[in-house]
């Protein structure tokens, strides 16, 4: 307090020569038997008045970061899927949230660097360059695309641009660059605002580039539901996602976001021109061909590339999920703004599907009038009976990017009308014209490919039994159609031979994977592995499953004994094999000398592992996984976030507490009260869960407790009135 009063009275008496600090406070002291009446004063003064602290600066970065920013998305999250009709008016509040900030450029250089930053981790400096960058945004000063001027630049980015030549101006003016540092955390921040809102209102049809939704769930959607359908429409509407005009994705957006400033940003991203290099260019400047060529040496902050496995797992994407929209400068929020402008067709035909349904009583299958309930075979959740006039026309839909897929139960003139349908809103809505050809009507039986799986249909006969009259058990057989979703053979050889590993259409030939040729043994082995194990993962809903990773097991493996007959001079597989056994988990290349076995090497860790290839018979090739999938089926994040919306309303909990006392129960809380009412009372700890077990029922005794309870605190209550009476009575 004294040190307080001292440097607040050195900053008032300051300009006062005849007063020091040191003596201002040996004489200010009260302890201090030589203090005058002057100086006492002045300590009675001061010390009625608080001292005043300097008000935080708001231009300091460090006094904005009041919360976490997954705290604040989390927020955004629960409100939204709380609320997800409402139109959102005011989300300038959240683009001043400078958290938001930090964690978009936190996710930016884990891109950038390959490696997370935490929040203590970034320097002052960086902070106040992105506090200046957002607001720019505020204040309407951004630039989408600029290539010269930032506000903040990458951490890895040590480019001097003030120093550059005209030359090398010239160059990053007129030349294709990757996106800038600034551009992506605008890009960050904007998909973190709104991505909630609209996930909680796209539809349940649509699954790509959704978080918690993937190839394989539209995959187990169509096993589930698209069982006793006849009928297919395929669609390709991949020409949405090249780009669309700039009013009807404004419009799209404008449905549900009426904050100009957030939308006034997304049209500048869209508007902005993208400088590219024009393709004569390119063409030009020849790369001279090296004889040797060096290996590249990463950067410390650079991050790796991907590995050889993965970049070829890549070249096995379907044809649905290749096209990856790029809308502008709006970069990762283009997906986003793909699915905003095709949940107009989602909705659409949600409710083309409410109208188709006729159900019919004659049905073994939905037959309900709301088209929820289903029957069938408990064996098999895909058996359905054959069709006929008589039963019940129903159709679904799913939608995976560009690519939809409608399920037709019923004539085929029926969906004749529906594409037509189809036709006409997408011409309305998208501009996009389509025809027949581009939307054809196919019978199940011919085969429908969707993300590189058959759906085909089997015709089963299952043996029926039932008990009739009399408790006769009567066995018939029965005629059915199972769906079945195999993984096309003819597309998985179809994409090996665009990467180069075989060679041939009836008989494929498999060839050296020569990319490997300087790795290891172990090196390679497990590079190949883990493609193989990714290959198995990815047909893991397939019914051929071990046919067509065994069909991989085997294209692999010969790729690499080939190349290790190349590469070891063993002239053929046949030797490769009976060296290095059938996985080739043994040494190709022994040294020379005498020298220990590999096993002692390995044993004595002087020698490298090496793992055995998976899947080299198909015994070892796991079994498809026919989980059941449930109709309601929803991501975790969003069975969370409305198990929390739940429990947070009040309304659950007076339901909880009403059913707790219709069913006679005792909660928790009142079990504590009373044992801690009983403590009170008693003086001793007493477990009433005994005296519950040892007399009586549980709900009698309960209940008796809490009378004796509120009969104690009655009569306490009556004695204590009674001896106040008494009081006022004498003192009168």
């Amino acid at each position: 307090m004294y040190r307080r009063l001292t440097i607040f009275t050195h900053r008032v008496l300051r300009n006062s020569s005849h007063v020091s600090t040191t003596s201002y406070y040996n004489q200010s002291n009260p302890l201090n038997p030589r203090s005058n009446g002057r100086s006492e004063i002045l300590v009675r003064f001061f010390s009625f008045y608080p001292v005043q602290r300097r008000s935080p600066d708001p231009d300091d970065p460090a006094n904005l970061m009041k919360e976490d920013g997954v705290s604040v998305c989390s927020q955004m999250w629960v409100e939204n899927f709380r609320e997800p009709d409402r139109i959102v008016t005011n989300l300038t509040s959240y683009l001043r949230r400078f958290e938001l900030w930090v964690l978009a450029y936190q996710k930016v250089c884990a891109d950038e660097i390959g490696t997370y930053m935490p929040r203590s981790a970034i320097q002052k400096s960086a902070l106040e360059d992105l506090l200046a960058l957002r607001n720019a945004v505020l204040d309407n000063r951004f630039k989408w695309g600029s290539r010269l001027q930032f506000f903040i630049k990458s951490p890895k980015d040590k480019t001097e641009y003030e120093s550059l030549s005209k030359r090398k101006i010239k160059a990053i003016l007129t030349t294709t660059q990757p996106a800038p540092f600034q551009d992506k955390v605008v890009q960050e921040v904007l998909l973190l605002i709104l991505e909630p809102i609209y996930e909680s209102r796209f539809s349940q049809k649509s699954y790509a580039f959704r978080p918690g939704r993937n190839a394989h769930t539209a995959l187990r959607v169509i096993r589930r539901n698209f069982a006793g359908y006849l009928w297919y429409i395929k669609g390709d509407l991949s020409t949405v996602l090249d780009g669309l005009k700039v009013g009807l994705v404004i419009s799209a957006l404008m449905r549900d976001v009426r904050d100009m400033k957030v939308i006034d940003l997304v049209k500048l991203a869209l508007v902005t021109p993208v400088v590219t290099s024009r393709p004569d260019e390119g063409q030009k400047k020849k790369k001279i061909k090296r004889k040797y060529q060096k290996k590249r040496v990463l950067a410390e902050d650079e991050p790796k590339p991907d590995p050889y496995w993965l970049e070829t797992f890549f070249g096995f994407a379907p044809e649905e999920a290749e096209k990856l929209p790029s809308w502008g400068h709006c970069g990762i929020l283009s997906p986003l703004l793909a699915n905003i402008c095709l949940d107009e067709l989602d909705r659409w035909m949600e409710g083309k599907i409410k109208e188709f349904y006729r159900p019919s009583k004659s049905d073994v299958i939905w037959n309900n009038p709301e088209g929820e309930a289903e029957q069938g075979n408990t064996s098999w959740p895909e058996f359905v009976p054959t069709s006929g006039p008589d039963k019940t026309r129903k159709m679904d839909y799913v939608r995976y990017g560009g690519h939809i897929l409608i399920g037709v139960r019923g004539p085929r003139a029926d969906a004749a009308t529906l594409r037509k349908q189809l036709i006409e809103f997408v011409d309305q809505r998208y501009m996009l014209k389509l025809d027949n050809e581009s939307l054809p009507i196919e019978h199940i039986t011919k085969g429908i490919m969707f993300l590189d799986h058959v759906l085909c249909r089997r015709v089963v006969y299952p043996t029926l039994r039932y008990t009739a009259t009399g408790g006769k058990i009567i066995s018939e057989k029965g005629v059915g159609t199972l769906l079945s979703v195999t993984a096309s053979l003819k597309q998985c050889i179809k994409q090996f031979r665009k990467l180069d590993f075989i060679k041939g259409d009836r008989d494929p030939d498999p060839q050296p994977c020569f990319r490997m040729f300087h790795a290891t043994q172990a090196h390679t082995n497990a590079q190949m592995n883990k493609l193989l194990a990714t290959m198995g993962e990815w047909y893991r809903y397939a019914d051929n499953r071990k046919k067509i990773v065994n069909f991989c097991s085997y294209i692999i493996r010969g790729s690499l004994a080939k190349l290790y007959a190349a590469k070891y001079k063993l002239r053929s597989r046949a030797k490769v094999y009976t060296i290095g056994s059938r996985n080739l988990s043994r040494p190709l290349k022994e040294k020379k000398g005498q020298s220990p076995d590999y096993h002692n090497l390995l044993r004595m860790g002087l020698a490298e592992s090496i793992d055995g290839l998976l899947y080299t018979r198909m015994s070892l090739v796991p079994e498809a996984d026919y989980s059941p999938f449930p109709s309601n089926w929803r991501p975790d994040h969003e069975k969370a976030l409305l198990e929390y919306i739940r429990l947070d309303d009040p309304k659950t909990m007076e339901e909880l507490q009403s059913c707790i006392r219709e069913q006679g129960l005792v909660s928790p809380q009142d079990y504590i009260s009373m044992l801690v009412w009983n403590y009170k009372r008693n003086a001793i700890v007493m477990d009433q869960l005994s005296l519950l077990k040892s007399s009586g029922s549980k709900l009698e005794r309960g209940q008796q407790l809490l009378l004796d309870s509120n009969h104690e605190n009655t009569d306490h209550k009556t004695k204590v009135d009674e001896e106040n009476e008494g009081l006022h009575a004498a003192r009168m």
